[in-house]
């Protein structure tokens, strides 16, 4: 029996219109004689009556634990997968609705933030067996004492790989509102186009960059599985985006594959050369303070944080009395492609064109298949389009 695992975002789901398009796509599976377990996302965005964003301002967050918030944002994913199964039921077609929990998701105590230990997939199985379209609340698990828990940001990617890697099936569908992974933001750069295929490397540096398309964690999960992923549009018929390895890729010869950002991040710059930095390390630890782009030289220490951090990092770096400063409204630049290892002069030219076109960059690094690059915010949208243009448009 063929399995797929098909999980819809909540924008693929906002309106009546875009919910016939998803249950066009479940029932094409379907009739294929593939069983399709269907994870969902909470119903549209801020403003849509029971978005993620929609049921956390009916409470004052500060004054709620995290267990009840969890118990409150998992109703929207509940309720999106009612929906869905109506108007499946209403074609004809027998559903079973489940929550992550009783799909069999178990994961730690974190609430808010919870990760999977592991997967009963028992009932799902039985319910597979009779011929029944699953349709699971995604985002979502519980303990093993059985209190309700949800992933995260992103977290409905993450139970749909995890089903998928549980299920073993070779593929997972991604449904989104646009057309695949695009080479850049298509707000900012109307050329970007639909990447055909890509890797779980680049895909998951993406991701962690600024890409919102899927969560890093599913992509994690589909690598250690080897899940080809597709990520596709609900609203019409695009190829979309095979995720695979660097070996199976048939198209494998561009040397930068997309360009991504993350804004709203600020510069500290350390000025002391005497501090113990291990000391300040382990300050920045217990206050979970994120740190990135990190340069250690004799007379400086340089690393990025997100803006949320700076009243924090602002109260450590002055009791530990360090000379400092902080440049607020920065982005981090992120180019990215696995053909770009070892090859020479490819930095050379990204700071050639920014430069060129008097955008300041403020710091840079690299590994293996990135090349970062900190800006100021008013300079992202240009520097996209320069960098876009010379790499990735074909005219």
């Amino acid at each position: 029996m063929d399995i797929i695992v098909q999980k819809f975002g909540g924008t693929s789901l906002a309106n009546e219109n875009n919910r016939k398009k998803a249950t066009n796509k479940i029932i094409n599976k379907y009739n294929k004689g593939i069983i399709p377990v269907v994870v969902v996302s909470a119903i549209g965005r801020l403003g849509s009556p029971y978005s993620t964003d929609t049921l956390l301002s009916l409470v004052n967050n500060k004054k709620l634990s995290a267990r009840d918030l969890d118990l409150l944002i998992s109703c929207g994913e509940v309720i999106s997968a009612i929906v869905l199964a109506n108007l499946l039921n209403e074609k004809g077609y027998n559903t079973t609705v489940l929550t992550g929990f009783q799909a069999g998701i178990i994961t730690d105590d974190n609430f808010n933030k919870a990760k999977v230990i592991k997967v009963n997939k028992e009932k799902l199985l039985n319910n597979i067996k009779e011929n029944n379209i699953t349709i699971i609340a995604g985002f979502q698990g519980a303990t093993e004492k059985g209190e309700i828990t949800t992933l995260g940001r992103g977290g409905s990617d993450t139970s749909a790989l995890i089903l998928g890697e549980a299920l073993k099936c070779d593929t997972v569908e991604i449904y989104t509102d646009v057309n695949g992974i695009m080479t850049a933001d298509p707000r900012i750069v109307p050329n970007a186009k639909t990447i055909k295929e890509i890797s779980y490397n680049e895909l998951y540096q993406l991701a962690e960059d600024g890409a919102k398309v899927i969560h890093p964690r599913a992509v994690e999960v589909a690598q250690r599985s080897k899940i080809e992923i597709k990520i596709k549009n609900t609203l019409n018929e695009c190829a979309g985006t095979l995720v695979t390895t660097e070996n199976e890729m048939t198209n494998n010869n561009s040397i930068i594959e997309a360009i991504t950002y993350k804004n709203k991040r600020a510069q500290v710059i350390i000025k002391d050369d005497n501090k113990k930095i291990n000391e300040l390390m382990k300050d920045l630890a217990s206050k979970n303070i994120s740190i990135d782009l990190i340069n250690f030289f004799i007379d400086k220490k340089v690393f990025t944080i997100d803006e949320s951090d700076i009243d924090l990092i602002k109260d450590i770096l002055t009791f530990r009395n360090y000379n400092f400063e902080i440049v607020r409204d920065c982005t981090k630049l992120s180019i990215i492609g696995h053909n770009m290892m070892g090859l020479p002069g490819v930095m050379a030219k990204i700071v050639n064109i920014l430069y060129t076109a008097g955008i300041e960059i403020l710091q840079t690094s690299d590994s293996h298949m990135t090349i970062w690059c900190l800006i100021k915010n008013n300079d992202t949208k240009r520097a996209v389009q320069l960098l876009h243009n010379h790499f990735l448009f074909k005219k």
